[in-house]
């Protein structure tokens, strides 16, 4: 069949995607501004991955020019830059020691080729089903053998064919190291470990380093290690930077077994295209844009084909490059096109300037960028998923065997482990005071499970009555005959047998094995709430500690047993909360309850008023607050921080009353009211408002402003800064009406609170499906009276969507 590459670009094309109400001359005013920032970051990086891969220079350069113009005109993702791929590094290393660097070019052509047939086949969705677990062990088993091998450049030597033989080799290069060399390595890592960090520096230094951390880290890195060898005369290997000449770089066909070859070209295809469609996803994520994963792998293919064509190293979409041209304001697919066109000039150009470049100070740009390919989020992600075995092992293959035996290592892994859990079986038997047994089934029940289901009914005392129930899994014919043989002999010894088949919806098969009541496949079913609701209708004791007691024994007798096993799992693996929730600390307000959440799904910060105050607040400093949050962002990584209020807010009411302004030494309460000031400010100024009521009174319209002042004031801690402009921290704004039991969520972008409606859930087979509903803010919206002193005949509020009462939805 045809391959459909996407003739070239069309003017929907260049504009895909892009912001509306933008004119084209300001997008092309971003476009050209990212394409520098990413020219900048890209020559430094595809120097020092031709020089970690033995390559040919100017190799890299071709790469990053073919990519980025290329994929940017043909790619599928407008904001993504391809280029050379550090992924690649150590295939593309034992490929040009096999095969020479001109057959090297040749199987890049055929990897394009290949990556062409697969887009126009559409199975880029297929590539993405790998584990994550194998991708991130790969990538970081890429990234160890990477630092190992360019910390002998960094020492001054040459690294050695393997990354065992790297290894071996360093005790005698880390005893006679070139400390030139050593030098321009150490100046070049502390430049890319600080330089993104010049701007915390405090006052006017912190302003001087953040115009400075605008110029790419790794450029700076280069620059400032290139002009410090250059100002001592310092003699070490500089780099080797020969004129250009592409019909001396030809590809030529490989020499050695088919099957050798076949398997270099599978992997430059499966490795690119993976980290290509990976890179691409986040990148569409990231600008919340939609892209053509299928048109993305077309435009990948069709890079590497000419990338070997004139010599240049495989080519794959890169989360560096694509990520810098995302934050430095890329608006459309011209920004990737120019920056190609940028390092095309460069390698024309420039190459008088790049030869004084030091060697050592690229060997330590890409010893970071291999560390930095080792993720500790990811890490923690594969933990958390039980996938950890199969990252080790992938990251150990990598290292030890390459690229091709460590994934296929890992994969291998990956299948046991899947087929472990598949076939991991639960066998309980229980006793009776009556004497009678219950054999009790989790999971599929197998021939794995012959021995163990075998060995529990054996125990069975001879002539008991025993109920055998199943949970209704898969029960394959061993297991069967072997039920069934022994019910046989059972019941002849006098015993009698009954076998039920029942599955319990609250029950579930954690991935190791362990059964889970208490909770199912949908949000959380916890009971923990079912003894509370009778409070009201029993007789309460006077003694509130004697009834605090109480309410722990009845957590103790319904509550413990349903969620210990879900506290043991993270008493074992620690907190891994996705959210900050900063609310009031009234009594009335159960975040647990108003969110549905369970154990260890926020990390919760309660204060009167629910405040946070602003740095350097004259009479009001507090760093508590300031402290759980950078906690919450740096160390726990949430992904969203709530700042909740509440009505009949007392905090609020005490700053209208003025109580933080009163003669004479302010009390503690005081001292920390004064933290709303910027509200009341805000109030007089620009009061916040609900989208489809009024707010009852001048309290609860405080209420909902303090809230908006918060999240303002949660931008001055500058890891929130950080997180926000990164685009991987969310700030949301919430508030709680007591009366209705009504949640109220911030439109940021109309400034206004929108109820949050109920959903309706259907369950199908053990599935809750919910149909979710826009937000309703045209003019047909009717407004809800419904709140505090709104409140109908015989304490009922109309519900939503009934004809009684407007359908809200947020």
């Amino acid at each position: 069949m045809p391959l459909d590459i996407s003739s070239a670009p069309i003017a929907s094309d260049t504009t895909d995607h892009a912001p509306p109400g933008q004119s084209p001359r300001v997008r092309w005013a971003q476009d050209l501004s990212a394409s520098l920032v990413v020219f900048l970051i890209a020559v430094p990086f595809s120097l020092g991955i031709a020089l970690a891969t033995g390559a040919p220079l100017t190799a890299g350069l071709a790469a990053a020019a073919v990519g980025g113009i290329v994929v940017g005109l043909f790619g599928g993702t407008p904001l993504q830059v391809s280029g050379p791929s550090a992924a690649l590094t150590v295939v593309t290393t034992g490929l040009i020691a096999r095969y020479g660097w001109q057959a090297t070019c040749a199987i890049t052509m055929a990897a394009g080729l290949l990556q062409l047939l697969l887009g126009a086949r559409r199975v880029a969705r297929t590539a993405l089903a790998v584990s994550p677990a194998i991708v991130h062990g790969m990538l970081a088993g890429v990234g160890i053998t990477i630092a190992i091998a360019q910390l002998h450049v960094v020492l001054g030597g040459s690294p050695q064919s393997s990354a065992i033989a790297d290894i071996l080799a360093l005790p005698r290069q880390l005893a006679g190291p070139h400390p030139p060399a050593v030098l321009a390595g150490a100046v070049t890592v502390a430049v890319l470990v600080g330089w993104p960090r010049l701007g915390r520096l405090p006052g006017r230094a912190g302003e001087f380093g953040g115009r400075l951390a605008r110029v790419p880290a790794p450029l700076a890195g280069i620059a400032l290690a290139t002009a410090l060898v250059f100002a001592l005369d310092l003699r070490l290997a500089h780099i080797e930077l020969p004129a250009w000449r592409p019909q001396s770089l030809l590809p030529a066909l490989p020499h050695g077994p088919v099957l050798g070859l076949i398997a270099a070209v599978l992997t430059i295809t499966a490795v690119a295209s993976v980290e290509s469609l990976l890179s691409a996803v986040a990148i569409d994520r990231m600008s919340r844009r939609t892209g053509d994963l299928d048109r993305e792998l077309r435009g990948q293919g069709l890079a590497n084909l000419v990338s070997g064509l004139v010599g240049g190293l495989p080519v794959a979409g890169g989360a560096v490059r694509s990520t810098a041209n995302v934050r430095a304001g890329g608006r459309t697919r011209w920004a990737s096109v120019l920056h190609g066109v940028w390092v095309l000039a460069a390698a024309l150009a420039l190459t008088g300037g790049l030869r004084h470049i030091p060697l050592a100070a690229l060997g330590a740009l890409v010893l970071v960028v291999g560390l930095q390919m080792v993720s500790f989020a990811h890490i923690r992600k594969v933990h958390r998923h039980r996938e950890f075995p199969v990252y080790l092992i992938t990251v150990l293959g990598v290292v030890a065997a390459g690229v091709l035996w460590g994934v296929a290592i890992g994969a291998g892994t990956a299948i046991l482990l899947a087929l472990y859990r598949l076939t991991r079986a639960h066998v309980d038997v229980e006793s009776g005071p009556d004497g009678t047994v219950t054999v009790q089934t989790h999971g599929p029940l197998t021939f794995t499970a012959v021995p163990r289901l075998s060995r529990a009914l054996a125990g069975v005392p001879t002539g008991a009555e025993v109920t055998v129930v199943h949970d209704g899994s898969f029960l394959d014919h061993a297991a069967y005959e072997t039920l069934h043989t022994w019910r046989a002999g059972h019941q002849d010894a006098g015993g009698r047998v009954s076998m039920v088949t029942r599955r319990q919806d609250d029950e579930v098969l954690d991935p190791d094995g362990t059964v889970r009541a208490g909770s199912s496949a949908s949000p959380h079913r916890c009971r923990a709430w079912t003894p509370w609701v009778g409070h009201h209708c029993i007789e309460q004791q006077e003694d509130p500690h004697g009834r605090l007691l109480d309410g722990v024994r009845v957590f103790q007798l319904h509550t413990a047993p349903l969620i210990r096993p879900e506290l043991a799992r993270l008493a074992r693996e620690g907190q891994t909360p996705s959210q900050l929730f900063l609310t009031c600390a009234d009594s009335r307000m159960v975040t647990s309850m108003i969110t549905n959440s369970g154990p260890g799904d926020l990390f919760t910060v309660r204060n009167v008023g629910n405040l946070v105050p602003a740095p350097h607040e004259p009479g009001a400093a507090d760093d508590s607050v300031a402290a759980a949050v950078q906690y919450a962002v740096e160390v726990l990584e949430v992904r969203s921080i709530t700042v909740c209020g509440h009505s009949g807010c007392g905090a609020m009411q005490a700053l209208l009353d003025g109580v933080h302004e009163r003669p004479g030494p302010p009390t503690p309460l005081a001292r920390w009211l004064r933290n709303g000031r910027g509200s009341l400010d805000r109030l007089r100024r620009a009061p916040a408002e609900f989208a489809t009521r009024p707010a009852v009174d001048v309290v609860e319209q405080l209420c909902i402003t303090n809230v908006v002042q918060q999240l303002d004031q949660l931008m001055a801690n500058p890891a929130v800064e950080r997180r926000v402009e990164e685009d991987t921290l969310r700030l949301v704004g919430m508030y709680f009406d007591f009366a209705t039991a009504q949640a109220y969520v911030l439109d940021r972008a109309a400034g206004t609170f929108s109820p949050v409606e109920a959903r309706t859930g259907k369950r199908t087979n053990g599935i809750e499906h919910h149909a979710d509903a826009p937000l309703a803010t045209g003019p047909d919206v009717q407004p809800n009276t419904a709140s505090a002193e709104r409140v109908r005949e015989g304490d009922r509020v109309p519900a939503e969507g009934s004809e009684e009462g407007p359908r809200l939805a947020a």
